[in-house]
Formats: C-alpha cells, sequence, structure tokens
C-alpha cells in the first residue's frame, strides 16, 4: 500500500488521448510529461478522429497553463488550475505539471529507444531526483505496465473515468420485491384506478431503494407487476404494466417472451420516456423489441415522424476497405441486425412476395440509416433514435449523440457490454454503462438488462459453452 505522501504522477499518452481532463483529475498530486509523450501528442493531433481532438485539447490545457503560470515558472513547476479556478483557490495545497527537463538516462536501461522505453527512462530519472516522492506510472497500456513493474515502478490503469467500480454493481432496471411485500405496505397502500391502468401509492421503507421507471415483481406466474412511476418525499407510486406476452396486445405482432422482454416493451411504448437502454447478450431480443416499438409508434400511432438508427462501426476481424456508395448504402453492411429483425417484423400474412416486397419498400422508406461520422451539429425533431452497439461508444461520443435530441425525439441505446471491441474501453468505462448509472435517477428514463436469450437451442447452448 502507498504512503499517503504527495504523489508524482506520470502520464502516458494514452491516458491525454483518452480523456485531455486527466492532467486535472489528481488533486493535490503532482503530474510529469516526458518529453516523449508531447512528442507521440504531436505526432496524433492531426485528423478528426476523437482521438486527434483529444490530443489536441491537451495541447491547449498545457499552453493555457504556460500563460497563466508564466514560461519562466515551467523548471519550478506549472500550478495544476486553470485560470478561473486560480483566482478563487489561493489557499490550499494545488498539485504542479512537470515536465522533462534533461536527457540524461541511466545506465540500466540499455533498452531499445523506442517511446515505451524512453518513458520507463525518464520514470527512473525522475525517481532519482525525488528520492522522497512516490513515483506512480498511469497508463491504459497493460504491456507498459508490465515493464514498469518489472523496473520495480508501480503503475495503475487510469480510473477516474470509470462510471462505477465494479461492472456486477450496475443498475439493472429492475427488482424482485420480498414474498411479504403487501403485509409489510399494507398500512400505508392506497389504491386506485384511471384510464385503463391501476396505481398504488406506498409509503417508502428503509430497504425500498426505488428509482423512477424502475419495474419491480414479485416471484410467480400470475403476481403482477409494477413500474415506479415517481419517487417523491418518501412516496413511491406504482402501475401495474401493460401484458405483452399474450392475446391481441402485442407490438407490431410481436409478444413478450419473457418477464424483461415485457418491461422493454412498457418503456419503448410509453411517450413520458425519452430515453430507454437496454443492455444483454447476445439473441435476447434488444433490436427486435426497439425496431417493432419504433414501427408501431411511427407507422400506427404516427408519434414519429421516422426511425433512425446508427451504430459503432467498429469490425469484429480484418477490416474489408472503402465501401461504395452513399451514406445509407456504405452503413448497409453494418446493419445486418436491422435486415434480419426486418425480415421477421415485415412478413405479411397474405400477398405472397409481392405483399412482402411493398412492405419492404413501406418500412424502408420510414427507417433511416445514419452514420456517427455526421452526427455533429445535427438536431433530430420527433424521431425515434435507435444506438446500435452502443458498448463500443465512449463517455464522449454517447454525449456527443445524445445531445443531438431535438423535442419529441425518443433515444433507444442498445449493447452487449461483453462485446466491447473498441480499444482502451472496458465494462466499467463504456459509454453505455456511463448512460445507465446517470440516467438511473431521471424521471424520463428507463433501463432493463435483458437476461434470457431467445434465438434458438443452438445459440442458447453456444452462449452458455463456449
Amino acid at each position: 500500500m502507498m504512503s499517503a505522501s504527495k504523489r508524482i504522477y506520470v502520464l502516458d499518452t494514452n491516458v491525454l488521448m483518452h480523456d485531455p481532463t486527466a492532467i486535472y483529475r489528481f488533486e493535490e498530486h503532482d503530474v510529469f510529461l516526458p518529453m516523449t509523450v508531447l512528442e507521440e501528442l504531436d505526432a496524433g493531433k492531426k485528423g478528426t478522429s476523437e482521438v486527434a481532438r483529444n490530443a489536441r485539447q491537451v495541447s491547449r490545457f498545457i499552453n493555457e497553463l504556460i500563460e497563466s503560470n508564466g514560461a519562466e515558472n515551467i523548471e519550478k513547476g506549472l500550478k495544476l488550475l486553470r485560470p478561473k479556478e486560480l483566482r478563487l483557490r489561493k489557499n490550499g495545497q494545488i498539485g504542479r505539471l512537470l515536465f522533462q527537463t534533461s536527457d540524461a538516462l541511466p545506465a540500466k536501461t540499455r533498452l531499445k529507444a523506442i517511446p515505451d522505453n524512453q518513458i520507463l527512462a525518464s520514470i527512473l530519472v525522475l525517481r532519482e531526483q525525488n528520492p522522497q516522492a512516490d513515483v506512480v506510472l498511469i497508463s491504459k497500456d497493460i504491456n507498459l505496465r508490465i515493464k514498469a513493474s518489472i523496473f520495480g515502478v508501480p503503475a495503475e490503469d487510469y480510473e477516474n473515468d470509470r462510471a462505477l467500480d465494479d461492472f456486477s454493481l450496475l443498475y439493472t432496471g429492475l427488482a424482485e420485491l420480498p414474498a411479504d411485500f403487501w403485509s409489510k405496505h399494507s398500512r400505508n397502500l392506497r389504491s386506485w384506478s384511471e384510464k385503463g391502468h391501476s396505481f398504488y401509492e406506498i409509503k417508502l421503507r428503509k430497504d425500498d431503494n426505488w428509482h423512477p421507471n424502475q419495474f419491480l415483481f414479485l416471484n410467480g406466474d400470475d403476481e403482477p407487476e409494477f413500474r415506479v412511476l415517481k419517487v417523491r418525499d418518501g412516496v413511491a407510486t406504482l402501475q401495474i404494466v401493460d401484458d405483452f406476452s399474450g392475446g391481441n396486445h402485442s407490438v407490431w405482432g410481436v409478444h413478450a417472451r419473457n418477464r424483461e422482454q415485457n418491461f422493454a416493451m412498457n418503456a419503448l411504448m410509453d411517450p413520458e420516456i425519452d430515453f430507454v437502454t437496454l443492455l444483454g447478450t447476445a439473441g435476447t431480443g434488444k433490436t427486435l423489441l426497439a425496431l417493432a416499438a419504433g414501427l408501431a409508434q411511427v407507422m400506427d400511432q404516427q408519434r414519429y415522424r421516422e426511425i433512425i438508427m446508427t451504430r459503432a462501426t467498429v469490425s469484429v476481424g480484418e477490416d474489408i476497405g472503402f465501401l461504395p456508395g452513399t451514406e445509407e448504402e456504405k452503413m448497409t453492411p453494418w446493419m445486418g441486425a436491422l435486415t434480419d429483425n426486418l425480415e421477421v417484423l415485415a412478413d405479411p400474412q397474405e400477398g405472397g412476395s409481392w405483399g412482402r416486397a411493398a412492405t419492404n419498400d413501406l418500412l424502408a422508406s420510414r427507417i433511416k440509416i445514419r452514420s456517427m461520422n455526421f452526427m455533429r451539429g445535427r438536431t433530430f425533431l420527433n424521431r425515434y433514435v435507435i444506438i446500435d452497439e452502443a458498448q463500443n461508444l465512449s463517455p464522449k461520443q454517447m454525449k456527443t449523440l445524445l445531445t443531438r435530441a431535438g423535442p419529441g425525439t425518443k433515444m433507444i441505446c442498445l449493447g452487449n457490454v461483453e462485446q466491447i471491441d473498441t480499444p482502451y474501453l472496458t465494462e466499467t468505462t463504456s459509454g453505455l454503462t456511463y448512460a445507465v448509472d446517470r440516467f438511473k435517477g431521471w424521471q424520463h428514463s428507463a433501463h432493463i438488462t435483458l437476461r434470457r436469450g431467445e434465438r434458438s437451442r443452438l445459440a442458447d447452448f453456444a452462449s452458455e459453452s463456449l
């Protein structure tokens, strides 16, 4: 365990490219930037990618610090506060930004002159110059952390952007009620019916830690299932959910096959809920439910003008090169999930192949496929937006997409955090995990973790066994 004394944190390039504000995140401790890191930032600043934008932002932050502290103070270190904060916080411990100002390398680092080894060498020199301080390397590169450990340098991952400490603690959107639920709340219970729905008002107990639009159920087949409408002043209002599992009550011909799918349909069909996140492994029905609800509300209820589908274009294997055609045509190969589900949803009972072709054409006119690359500056009005494979988005990209929503727009994020293909993103730092955690207390959002696969016995067995 490291002592509580002042530390010097050495930041790797990938940390700054991941989060440009990282230099301000170490409170009273000092931050050290090796010259190699500044060179790598310079090399990575060109282009329009998120990483290049972050590299340019880091350079702006450093320049701002030099201007506010004065270039003559670089040797001593720059106070790690933005100019506005500097005026507000006169006292208290403030960390400093230190730079590598010497090029001397210790004799024992006779390694190949690659950037990682030069960063390690600069850390060893820094330790010799500051024997009283704990020097810690912060990097998202596991191999560099292994090398650092070999040289006896403590190394950690950058964890400031983690939404939560353990992914298993993530909010699931549903909770099982205890068997004695009714007897516990029988005294402070009020019930009524309105517009075909049944409502209950319950005084919260200490162990009732509920969020708006959380779904509650009692174990048993014929037990009622509830949605928390609101929680205010220690009182929760519950509504019995609609049952989409059988009979004529379906969404665009799709029935819920399990409890979680039924909860998801309730959230997707409610106009008061503007943001829905669906988490689940392969085959749990995320895309099918989102599309069915979208078609029902665009075609039948005409609540939204059209469905817009987009996804993070991160390939699983080798890239197949440039794709021909317009934006929509380039995105089509990525939208296999859309075409597969449309085959299920656009299967008319009558009319044969002609009827199917006509239905496909009609649906295609109301479903637009868009690339994420061109989302900045857009505003979606009265649209039903589905963001697929959202686990591959960083928190910043997720913010960029969700802030596109204009009046009357509903956003749906689908993803499986066990299938993250983006480098440096993990289950706890994915933008989808962020969105679930940050929106759980908002009145107009809902989240459901779908657990049961409904594809086929082959898919279920493969998920469990491979």
